[in-house]
């Protein structure tokens, strides 16, 4: 269980460091789209060979929910992101999508759910982090706001996916529905790519091996092992204990950022983390509570 813990906790805060590495030279929603559609396919083959055609199956009902959910996860969730941090370091990308339980609560709440106060005092106050981090002269040098409030809208459609996939019945086996959900997603990325003119201007030989090694770890590493990492979780471990890595992952991107890419971490920037990681700690606990009442 801490392994698979672990490796949520190192491998999808790196990711948003290898997101940065690899939009230097790839572009960014092909790039997303090749990830997705690459390991969606090689983890349903490898769930085809040893489960057999039938495992990964699924009725016309099922392929649209696996969609719509792979649509607003991979595509708008984590697609978002790879667009805006063509301008955003991965270090503030990684802070605002740490906002992830905080939309859900507002989603939650338009549903006609009501959360409880603790939870909606954990809501204010991770937005008043949000709003440290949006404000002029918190954000590191150069940073402009539209790249950044795109990642507010990945970190929305991120919370949204998740809210539906609990609303409706998917596939049992949780790595079937991961993999037909990166598939999807990735269709989506690609398919976008076109409009935005990325096709059209494609030149494999000015990818940096950085760049394609980036993308190699976001295809293996990313996504397969980590995301199969956390389909297992959620099926062993306390979802309080597996929701843990919304407040551990950017703290790890923060830190590789700095590190390895030498990003600026302004004073303000650490204020609003450490009161977003609060606030996003104070929610995972309070509902934790919750679920056991």
């Amino acid at each position: 269980m801490w392994a698979a813990l672990g490796a949520i906790y190192l491998i999808w805060g790196s990711t948003y460091l290898a997101i940065r590495v690899m939009v230097e030279t790839v572009p960014a929603l092909l790039g997303a789209g090749v990830r997705f559609v690459l390991a969606g396919v090689v983890m349903l083959a490898f769930l085809a060979l040893r489960g057999g055609a039938r495992r990964v199956r699924l009725d016309r009902t099922m392929l649209v929910r696996v969609a719509v959910v792979g649509t607003l996860l991979a595509a708008g969730g984590n697609g978002l992101v790879t667009v805006a941090e063509k301008d955003v370091p991965s270090a503030l990308a990684a802070l605002i999508v740490a906002t992830m339980p905080l939309w859900i609560v507002v989603i939650r709440s338009l549903f006609s759910d009501r959360p409880a106060p603790a939870t909606l005092a954990g809501v204010a106050l991770g937005f008043a982090g949000v709003a440290l981090l949006l404000l002029p002269g918190n954000r590191p040098d150069g940073v402009p706001l539209g790249p950044t409030l795109v990642i507010v809208v990945a970190a929305i459609s991120w919370a949204s996916g998740s809210f539906v996939s609990q609303r409706v019945t998917m596939p049992a086996d949780p790595l079937v529905s991961t993999a037909w959900q990166m598939l999807f997603g990735g269709i989506v990325l690609t398919a976008a790519a076109v409009p935005a003119g990325e096709l059209g201007e494609v030149d494999v030989a000015a990818f940096s091996a950085d760049s394609l090694w980036a993308l190699a770890f976001l295809i293996v590493i990313g996504s397969l092992v980590a995301y199969s990492a956390y389909s297992w979780l959620l099926q062993n471990a306390p979802i309080s204990q597996v929701a843990t890595y919304a407040y551990v992952n950017p703290m790890v991107a923060v830190l590789l950022g700095w590190l390895i890419l030498d990003e600026q971490i302004p004073p303000m920037m650490l204020v609003a983390s450490a009161v977003i990681v609060v606030a996003v700690a104070t929610i995972v606990r309070n509902e934790a509570r919750g679920r056991q009442a």
